[in-house]
């Protein structure tokens, strides 16, 4: 383990942790580099799980002084962006939504919509989530603000022929290809659509006024025609911009969603009311990366080189260093920026659509991993070189088991084939030999259970032999399923076992003491995260069915004529307990198969006083 350098200097500043071969796999900032340098330094067996992984593979720790903590978050996401450690959170574009662009390249400016890499004197105005209605958007505001929209060939071949092309004719282009407008005039008409993109339609909606008002009072009425057919299309664009908050508000809203080892950060850029703009990001996160911790490193990046900066910035946690966040926007806009977490109101239910919209992500990329077959073959392929394995894992069972303060016990196996569900060979177990609380015990029955089936000749093929078994817990789990092995008579290493931490998301082999640790924002890593979490659901939706009915057996108990298929009856006609209480003695006295005397006797034992009465149930 790397020993503690001398010296660490108290100033605020940057450090960079190095493994052997001398890549940077950590950058982090401190207001106090020897304080927060020493709470690396400490047993392996007292950090967290990124610590400990972090601390087992460095080789050596450098620092940069700074001037102050907020020139240190500076430096740090400047770092960051140069070295890509494996242990920071990483930030990729989501490239999936279109952009407009407004091309500054030749002498008339242009817009365009695109999905492609962002280039040098090119404006870009986005993302938008619908291209249509974007497309829409400039249709209509080119009635307003005729600025060429052709092609640089077209527009050469129409200035060479000395004729205009039919967008002329129809008032969607000034004309610039055969001089029918100057540039000092076009460079206005550009100037305004670029500001409608940027939020500033009430300012433009006045400026169109004003314009019409003048011609009108002038007797200009071709040119009073022309503002006002200009003011119907403004109003036409302004309709695909969504108003969320009143005409004066300017601000951006940021929410973090996680799942698993992938974040979503989407920025709504709010401009006189209206959702003008959107801006999302994917993250690869470290191991226990904080939703707080995500925003403010995510915040740092996403405003870095931008100069459109609001006033007020709403976020959906607090950040915990607010005051650094704070200063590092203000010095990048050059004015006082408010970093909040509002709690109620119209601010509130903005985030909210924010979240929603960065949950949309985390599912449109959830789809995309598990359908595109290379990237399962290639998520296979990782976890079949970190685990060792001769070849990948076509076939991967995973178990876990649920429980209720030792109650109802029940394990479930779920296969994935191919990186895929194949949930007719899904299993459930009733636990028989575990009394009381004991987790390992269960573990250990039902993995033998399975295993009595290996190798099985013509058996069923729900129980194929596996060529991975994933068993999720930790050390100890894993020892209940190698004895579940050896109580089965099967060799050693027969089949192969792997345990998944639940927490720390780290992979125990047997007869291998330090864990495997899977690339954060690897595929292989989103493939375990995604067996595990299926698991998980599994045995939980088992053990709600078995508590359930557990529980309608408990409350019926004792009601006299009312055996189990009598039961099964009621609960076929009302579905829960709840619906069987609020039923009335009629409606029991209805249900098919039930005698009167036998639905009186169940209505007064429902409604007496000492009726046993259900209770929200616990957390799993």
């Amino acid at each position: 383990m790397l020993e503690k350098p001398l010296a660490i200097p108290v100033d605020s500043g940057c450090y960079l942790f190095r493994n052997g071969a001398g890549n940077v796999i950590y950058v982090g900032k401190a207001r106090s580099l020897t304080q927060r340098l020493s709470n690396y330094f400490q047993r392996l067996d007292a950090l967290d799980a990124k610590t400990h992984a972090l601390m087992i593979e460095a080789a050596s720790v450098e620092w940069v002084v700074t001037h102050s903590e907020v020139d240190a978050l500076f430096l740090e996401i400047e770092l960051i962006k140069t070295h890509q450690p494996r242990y920071n959170m990483r930030l990729k574009d989501d490239k999936s939504f279109p952009f407009l662009a407004l091309d500054f390249r030749s002498p008339y400016a242009r817009p365009y919509t695109t999905r492609g890499p962002h280039v040098k004197g090119v404006k870009y105005y986005g993302p938008f989530a619908h291209v249509g209605r974007l497309r829409r958007t400039i249709d209509e505001l080119l009635q307003a603000y005729p600025i060429r929209s052709c092609t640089n060939s077209k527009f050469d071949d129409h200035k060479r022929r000395g004729r205009p092309c039919l967008l002329f004719d129809v008032g969607k282009c000034a004309g610039p290809c055969v001089g029918r407008v100057n540039d000092d005039e076009y460079g206005v008409m550009v100037e305004n659509f670029g500001a409608f993109f940027d939020g500033h339609v009430v300012t433009l909606r006045k400026r169109l006024e004003e314009r019409m008002n003048t011609a009108a009072g002038s007797r200009d009425y071709e040119a009073a025609a022309r503002a006002r057919d200009g003011l119907r299309a403004l109003d036409a664009a302004g309709e695909t911009q969504r108003v969320v908050l009143d005409e004066d508000t300017e601000l951006d809203a940021v929410s973090v969603l996680t799942s698993g080892s992938r974040a979503a950060i989407v920025l709504y850029r709010v401009r006189s009311g209206r959702v003008v703009g959107r801006h999302c990001v994917l993250a690869d996160l470290s191991i226990d990366e904080a939703p707080s911790t995500i925003l403010e490193r995510s915040l740092g990046e996403l405003y870095a080189g931008d100069a459109d900066i609001p006033k007020e910035i709403l976020v959906t946690h607090d950040i915990v260093a607010n005051d650094v966040m704070t200063e590092y926007l203000s010095r990048l806009r050059g004015a006082r920026v408010f970093v909040v977490t509002p709690q109620r109101g119209k601010r509130r239910h903005l985030l909210e659509m924010v979240t929603d919209d960065a949950r949309e992500v985390l599912n449109t990329d959830s789809l995309r991993r598990e359908h595109d077959h290379n990237v399962r073959s290639h998520a296979l392929e990782e976890l079949g070189r970190a685990l060792n394995l001769a070849s990948p894992p076509y076939r991967i069972e995973c178990f876990d088991m649920s429980h209720l303060q030792g109650t109802n016990y029940v394990g479930s196996m779920v296969v994935f084939e191919d990186g895929l569900p194949k949930k007719t060979a899904y299993r459930h177990f009733n636990v028989k030999s575990v009394l009381g609380n004991d987790d390992v015990g269960a573990m250990r029955e039902v993995v033998h259970r399975r295993l009595e089936h290996w190798n099985a000749v013509g058996g069923d093929e729900k129980f194929r032999n596996a060529d991975l078994v994933i068993i999720d817990g930790g050390l100890p789990q894993l020892t209940a399923a190698l004895l579940a092995q050896n109580d089965s008579s099967l060799e050693d290493g027969e089949v192969q076992f792997v345990a998944l931490a639940k927490r720390e998301e780290l992979l125990y082999r047997p007869g291998v003491s330090e864990p495997i640790v899977l690339e954060r924002g690897s595929e292989a890593l989103y493939l375990v995260q995604r067996v595990r979490d299926e698991a998980h659901r599994f045995a939980i939706g088992f053990h709600r069915s078995k508590r359930g009915k557990a529980m309608t057996a408990s409350i019926l108990d004792g009601v006299s004529g009312l055996g189990p298929t009598r039961q099964k009856l009621l609960m076929d006609r009302f579905e829960s307990l709840e619906e069987l209480r609020r039923a009335t003695l009629d409606e029991m006295r209805a249900t098919p198969g039930l005698p009167a005397a036998v639905a009186q006797s169940t209505y007064d034992h429902l409604h007496s006083a000492s009726a046993p009465r259900l209770i929200k149930e616990p957390s799993e």
